[in-house]
This record gives structure tokens, sequence and C-alpha cells, in this order.
């Protein structure tokens, strides 16, 4: 038996869902100020 329990803000977003999608859209903010300052500091040299 498969017991399904979503979850659900009180506007009706499924938190499941978005918790799937933040993780297929790439690089987070922080991810990108590091690359961003890792790249920096190597053309600086």
């Amino acid at each position: 038996m498969v017991v399904n329990h979503k979850r659900f803000t009180k506007v009706g977003t499924d938190i499941e869902e978005v918790k799937r999608l933040n993780s297929q859209s790439g690089l987070s903010y922080n991810e990108v100020k590091k690359l961003l300052a890792k790249n920096f500091l190597q053309t600086k040299q």
C-alpha cells in the first residue's frame, strides 16, 4: 500500500513540487557569488 502525503501551504502551493522544481533550476544565488569571486581572483593574478 502506497501512502501519498502531499504538503500544501495555506494558499494551496504544493511544497514538494516547489522543492523539486528548485532543485532543477541550476545554481543558487550563493553558488553564483562564489563562482564569480573565484573567477575574479584567478583573473586578477
